[in-house]
């Protein structure tokens, strides 16, 4: 079977290497010469864990290839896969244009009766839609499929993943997309279209709304002096509830969650319904990267002059992301009450050099941005920054010493036995203060 993927971000380019892996025949198509170049070189041109490995595989067996639109003068296939970007509009709703482009340039060269599956993520309603408005005569025929990859462990989900979602109307197309997944072990969900469309939503919205509900959680313990890591730990335990995504923390970032989370609001809002859950999930997340400039104003006061490192910029560890990273807004409002920040993230440093304030130092390393500092705020919890050698670390930091663990992921007891001064998210309750009171003594 011949599969063209339209679309090599990081969805588009985990799909083509996998399917080829799999034994297909599949050609990536992106408008950016750049990036096709790239690939053809077995090169990734972002970083996502095992993927140039699954590209070198694919090209050196001839079953990978990689073209710019311009250069296709043979038919696409008998599957044609849309994983092109729908970014968020200032008002909410979901930009489709990218997508609209894709669907109009598929025809051109493949007139016949292929299967159009739609990997991106688009709002419930979209795909009848397009079927009416773009695709009448054209003999392709429309299946949604939505992604569930995690970046940073996109290629195991692939061939790992927790349920195969299929949205379609007609059953040879639906048949051929199954194919696709041919040795792949997962639960089978066969829809309609906009079902499928909205369980892609439906999901990361649930998911989104555990990580606020266990910040707010967390908010309360600080109140009530109870701890949020037995908290979660107590509830997570309950199978009906689970324990991922109940740290507590600096809330979502990235390119799925913000944007999909305000889509199913502005979709709703649209529908004539007020989702009021909905807009407190993303409320509270906002307000959760406003805690480190909280503690850094209960610390020093005025922070006009205060050395702080950021450890982290990417959204989450183990990938370069930097889309809708906490730590973007939490570098401009410390900027804007005129701290002095620096920055390093193992991988991330270059997409966020255009996103970061100009005033941010982006240092090499992460001692580097710790030495001579007064404060830490860790922001993405990579392993290298878990793992620091903090008795060495103490000793290139100024007092005060503040570190504000925005993900929990940290010994706060043991840095406190260090003498630095730990602040965590929820973390309360008679241990924690027992051990502030030692270490002001």
């Amino acid at each position: 079977m011949r599969i063209t993927v339209v679309g090599l971000g990081y969805v588009g380019a985990v799909a083509a290497a996998a399917l080829a892996h799999s034994g297909y025949n599949v050609v990536g198509v992106d408008a950016d010469w750049e990036r096709v170049s790239a690939f053809r070189q077995g090169s990734c041109p972002f970083y996502e864990p095992k993927l140039p490995e699954l590209l070198s595989s694919g090209l050196a067996a001839g079953r990978l290839r990689f073209h710019h639109p311009e250069e296709m003068t043979t038919p696409l296939g008998e599957v044609i896969l849309v994983a092109v970007g729908t970014p968020s509009r200032s008002y909410g709703g979901t930009d489709l244009s990218q997508v609209r482009a894709a669907i109009r340039w598929v025809p051109q060269y493949e007139p016949g009766s292929a299967v159009l599956v739609m990997k991106s993520t688009v709002p419930p309603g979209t795909g009848l839609r397009l079927v009416a408005e773009e695709l009448v005569n054209s003999g392709l025929r429309y299946v949604a499929n939505p992604e569930f990859l995690r970046e940073g462990q996109a290629v195991y989900d692939w061939f790992h993943p927790g349920r195969i979602v299929i949205g379609g109307e007609n059953e040879e197309a639906i048949t051929l997309v199954k194919k696709m997944y041919t040795g792949i072990e997962a639960p089978l969900l066969i829809t309609d279209i906009t079902s499928a469309e909205t369980i892609k939503y439906a999901a990361n919205a649930f998911l989104a709304t555990k990580i606020s509900f266990v910040n707010e959680m967390a908010s309360l313990c600080e109140r009530v002096g109870a701890n949020i890591d037995d908290i979660a730990r107590g509830i997570g335990l309950d199978p009906r509830i689970g324990q991922s995504f109940l740290r507590a923390g600096l809330g979502y970032g990235g390119s799925c969650f913000p944007k999909d989370i305000r889509a199913l609001d502005f979709c709703s809002a649209v529908k004539g319904y007020n989702f009021e859950l909905l807009r407190a999930v993303i409320n509270v997340n906002n307000r959760q990267r406003l805690l480190p400039l909280q503690a850094l104003h209960a610390a020093f006061g005025t922070i006009k002059g205060v050395k702080v490192a950021l450890l982290g910029v990417a959204f989450k560890p183990h990938t370069d992301d930097s889309r809708e990273a906490p730590a973007l807004d939490i570098a401009r409002l410390l900027v804007e009450d005129g701290a002095e920040v620096r920055a390093y993230d193992p991988q991330a440093m270059e997409n966020a050099r255009s996103l970061l304030p100009e005033k941010v130092v982006l240092c090499e390393s992460a001692l580097e941005a710790l030495r001579g500092t007064q404060a830490v705020v860790l922001v993405t919890e990579w392993p290298e920054f878990c793992e620091l050698p903090w008795e060495q670390v103490s000793r290139v930091l100024v007092p005060p010493r503040l570190i504000f663990d925005g993900r929990n992921a940290l010994d706060g007891r043991e840095l406190m036995r260090l003498g630095f001064y730990y602040r965590g998210v929820g973390r309360s309750g008679p241990r924690w203060e027992q051990r502030h009171q030692e270490n002001n003594q």
